[in-house]
């Protein structure tokens, strides 16, 4: 991916309606920070604290193995506000 993928994916949430790709008011995001969806905003409305704790595990095919891989985010120690990569898995 380049400079011009990454810029195009920011600000935009994961899994969302491409003609609708940016955030809701009254809704609550993370942002995910590095590794392949940097940049995306994560829909957590009414997660509860034990879902948001587990983190997540999120498809993509800009991960290290392609389309049906996974890249895992967790939230950041005292910012549930960003997500941090911690890896990819098939």
């Amino acid at each position: 991916m380049d400079s011009d993928d990454e810029q195009l994916l920011r600000g935009r949430i994961y899994g969302a309606d491409p003609d609708h790709p940016g955030p809701k008011q009254g809704r609550r995001y993370a942002e995910l920070v590095g590794g392949p969806l940097d940049g995306l905003l994560l829909d957590i409305t009414g997660w509860r604290p034990e879902e948001i704790d587990d983190g997540v595990s999120l498809l993509t095919e800009l991960g290290q193995f392609g389309p049906g891989g996974r890249a895992l985010y967790d939230p950041r120690p005292g910012d549930q506000g960003r997500w941090d990569w911690s890896g990819d898995s098939p």
